[in-house]
């Protein structure tokens, strides 16, 4: 790799700021090298300074020999260009996330000729992001690893003309004279005549003592696709028992000392795909506890070890160097919580014949006809993958349903312009 065109990253060993830029550049695709530091030598030999204590650490380098100190992932996102204000007053169709649904409803209003604009409040992927490798979707053979398949779709949209807005986040909507106007973070009013939200799920937190206090010094949530090459020789511990966990499982098992599932249920069958449950199966330095829990976490400034209770209460504390929480989350969707749109109990946001089944829809429902499919209770608002309630939790899926929607919001448009 030519540390000359790729973007360098210093910084201390078990930095949590340090993870967090290598987590988002991997999941950007953006070249990366990372730097170690732990001496005033090492700051003598990569950066050309001394004061190894005076510095604020991580440094990022970027290729064209600028450099940020200590620097948020906003900063690093403007300095690649990625931050963009919104061109328009107005868009036709405003998409909430990045993930496979957004992405994939961007490509297809985009290139019908809608003004879109995309919102995305961290990385382009979504949860799908850090796969390390997606091997059962349609068209790749030997497989893409989930940034990648994100960086295309991005690229595609924004071929075709579609608005990026990256590091943005909507704190408040509201719906005025049938369109939605969202309130950004910074500031910005984005007003559209339609939108969808996909904005996938949040990860789920273990809910042990010390879990946040080690967040990302050693617990991480997701699968940590970029951290393969800082686990050789580690002891690697996943907690799930779904695709993502599995495939996290085979991206470090070529690396670490030793990688271990941890799953609540009896086996992995019913949760995992059938060639990823064959390779784990036949991985030598791969094993799987069933039946058990992360109870507890332990460490001064890292990970050091985890304490696993088994269904019948027995415990063990055990030494680990990493632990990947790869467990599901819950939708984001606190965004709408003062609009009309109905949610069901766990916050997903309901589509289609499934609010007859919620009897404040009808309240708030003001047309004749009934909602399209993957529409909301707010007319011209739609919902797509992870968020919305029923959905089925597969990138496939995903990108199929941010396609439908488009095609339900050109009739939503065409409808309310007469």
């Amino acid at each position: 790799m030519n540390g000359a065109k790729v973007v360098r990253v210093l910084g201390v060993a078990h930095s949590k700021e340090a993870y967090a830029i290598r987590d988002f550049l991997a999941r950007g695709v953006v070249e990366y090298e990372w730097f170690e530091v732990a001496s005033d030598s090492d700051c003598v030999r990569e950066l050309g300074v001394s004061g190894f204590d005076d510095i604020s650490w991580p440094v990022v380098v970027f290729p064209d020999g600028s450099r940020l100190y200590a620097p948020t992932l906003a900063e690093i996102a403007e300095k690649l260009g990625w931050v963009s204000r919104p061109r328009y007053r107005e868009y036709d169709l405003s998409i909430y996330g990045a993930g496979p649904a957004g992405l994939s409803a961007a490509v297809y209003a985009a290139s019908e000729g809608l003004r879109a604009v995309v919102i995305e409040r961290a990385a382009v992927g979504g949860q799908a992001g850090t796969s390390s490798l997606i091997e059962n979707y349609m068209g790749f053979p030997e497989g893409i690893a989930g940034a990648e398949l994100a960086e295309r779709a991005r690229q595609q949209a924004v071929k075709f003309g579609v608005e990026l807005l990256m590091m943005r986040e909507g704190v408040h909507a509201t719906f005025v004279n049938g369109k939605i106007e969202a309130n950004l973070a910074d500031g910005t009013l984005l007003r559209a005549r339609a939108n969808i939200c996909s904005t996938g799920i949040e990860y789920r937190s273990l809910g042990v003592p010390d879990e946040q206090r080690l967040l990302n010094a050693g617990l991480h949530y997701g699968a940590g696709a970029s951290e393969a090459p800082m686990c050789s020789g580690k002891k690697v511990f996943i907690v799930g028992g779904g695709n993502s966990a599995g495939q996290a499982a085979m991206n470090f098992a070529p690396t670490a000392e030793s990688v271990t599932l941890i799953v609540r249920g009896p086996s992995l069958a019913a949760t995992l795909s059938h060639y990823l449950l064959d390779r784990i199966t036949h991985t030598r330095n791969v094993r799987v506890v069933f039946e058990s829990s992360v109870s507890d976490v332990y460490g001064d400034t890292r990970l050091e070890a985890l304490q696993l209770t088994n269904t019948e209460g027995g415990t063990q504390v055990v030494p680990a160097d990493r632990l990947f929480v790869c467990i599901g989350g819950a939708p984001n969707t606190e965004w709408a919580k003062d609009t009309t749109i109905v949610r069901d109990s766990n916050g997903y946001l309901v589509t289609g014949a499934d609010l007859s089944d919620f009897p404040q829809f009808e309240k708030c429902w003001p047309l004749k006809r009934r909602p399209y499919f993957l529409e909301t209770s707010v007319p011209g608002s739609f919902a797509a993958g992870d968020v919305r309630h029923g959905s089925v939790k597969r990138v496939a899926s995903a990108v199929g349903e941010g396609a439908m929607a488009v095609t339900f919001v050109h009739r939503y448009l065409a409808e309310s312009a007469t």
